[in-house]
């Protein structure tokens, strides 16, 4: 595959957009971080229902309770994986959550036996997949933001999300990169443009990337968190599921006869042609790091 200098270009500055708005919401403060993926979570959302209508034409007879309450039950459950200490006045984030989680989830099944007088349990199967694949995944990466709020490491609450986000943004980037420039073996049918030599030249420099940055990182205040084997092995986790939720996505536009989710970024696409790899590597990353948590 060989390297479009007009596109590379146009990604690139596209890319330079998106990592100073990223950036500025995830080192912000908490509530920026909110606010910043709680407009990807229901981006995601808008994007995950228009694909399945291409895919299951039944799924665009849902009524509206169901696709607005599955979208803000989903976000209420990223409320609930808040750190307790985040209030607004005297109730926690976390108690809004939880009774928005409920109440939500209710009105999505009331609506649909008021509406249709049953329950079309693939539909519902469908919104529950949206649930894991979105949700369930942004939820847990508030968790890690937050699970730290308070620590006398001023810049501990950070370090989880950047570890996670910056292996999957240096995976994506090289892959790229290398697979242009030698790449040769397609990976998959899937996603004919990814070749085997981008894919592994990804993942090797991410976690070579990342173990650098952890290094660096390890005797300056504020930041020594993890060690830089933490650091690579979150890498290591990153990009390779990473390249699965790649995949995953890709199969799902390829079932829905589009090529990109949207098209609020040119050369990168929609919201989950950006959070693809994020979505999938999230609950794995996440899984690692609560290990050394404790």
């Amino acid at each position: 595959m060989a390297l479009n200098l007009s596109t590379f270009r146009t990604r690139s500055l596209t890319a330079a957009v998106f990592v100073i708005v990223m950036l500025t919401g995830l080192l912000w403060n908490p509530w920026s971080f909110f606010v910043l993926f709680s407009v990807i979570h229901f981006g995601c959302w808008i994007e995950y229902q228009k694909i399945q209508v291409l895919i299951n034409k039944d799924y665009a007879d849902i009524s509206p309770w169901h696709r607005y309450s599955v979208m803000i039950g989903g976000w209420c459950l990223m409320l609930y994986c808040a750190n307790g200490d985040f209030r607004i006045g005297a109730l926690a984030l976390k108690t809004i959550g939880w009774w928005g989680c409920l109440a939500f989830l209710f009105l999505l099944v009331a609506g649909e036996i008021i509406q249709y007088r049953t329950l079309n349990m693939r539909n519902i199967g469908v919104s529950a997949l949206g649930l894991l694949y979105i949700s369930v995944s942004l939820a847990l990466l508030t968790w890690l933001r937050t699970v730290f709020y308070g620590s006398p490491l001023p810049f501990a609450d950070r370090v989880p999300v950047l570890m996670i986000i910056g292996s999957i943004w240096i995976n994506d980037t090289m892959a790229y990169i290398v697979g242009s420039l030698i790449g040769k073996t397609p990976l998959s049918a899937i996603s004919p443009k990814k070749t085997w030599e981008g894919t592994l030249g990804g993942i090797v420099l991410a976690i070579g990337v990342m173990g650098l940055i952890g290094r660096s990182l390890d005797n300056v205040s504020g930041w020594s968190v993890f060690s830089p084997g933490h650091w690579m092995a979150i890498a290591a986790i990153a990009a390779i599921a990473g390249t699965f939720g790649d995949l995953l996505e890709s199969k799902l536009k390829r079932m829905a006869g589009i090529k990109d989710s949207g098209r609020i970024m040119p050369g990168h696409g929609g919201f989950l042609d950006r959070f693809d790899s994020l979505l999938v590597a999230t609950p794995f990353a996440f899984l690692y790091l609560v290990m050394i948590i404790g």
